[in-house]
């Protein structure tokens, strides 16, 4: 594990949590490399929203412990193997995961401004993108 770096196995007190917040850090779940791996602790999501860590979620497709390449089925691993509601999962692969990479300022949000990539979904709801495992709602796609 490199210096620094922070697992849900080790991220367990307060204190941890109060830095990661103080420094403006985005916590980035990675649900297939948890379903992959079979693991068993639960990332301490209670304590993040808690202290107003940001949510991001990520695929995280590499050959060593996670083989998912799909955005939607990473956000209903993210609902259903974390708990998170499908507002924070949307959250987590828009937003606050542009802020993880730190090109936030360039796209994540539809802004004035920003890079303009926006994908249109056949969903009256975020909730319906968590539900149907295996589907793609995808109607369009805008890249500009």
């Amino acid at each position: 594990m490199a210096r620094g770096q922070l697992t849900t196995s080790n991220i367990c007190l307060n204190e941890d949590i109060h830095a990661i917040a103080s420094a403006g850090t985005v916590a980035v779940l990675l649900p297939g490399a948890f379903y992959f791996l079979r693991e068993t602790k639960q990332p301490p999501l209670d304590a993040l929203r808690a202290a107003g860590v940001p949510i991001a979620l990520a695929t995280d497709l590499n050959p060593g412990s996670s083989q998912l390449a799909s955005l939607l089925l990473a956000v209903n691993m993210g609902c259903t193997l974390f708990r998170l509601t499908p507002e924070e999962a949307l959250a987590g692969v828009t937003r606050n995961a542009a802020t993880a990479l730190g090109v936030a300022d360039e796209i994540g949000t539809l802004e004035v401004g920003k890079r303009a990539e926006l994908a249109v979904w056949d969903a009256a709801e975020p909730a319906e993108l968590a539900y149907h495992i295996g589907a793609n709602p995808l109607t369009e796609r805008w890249l500009a």
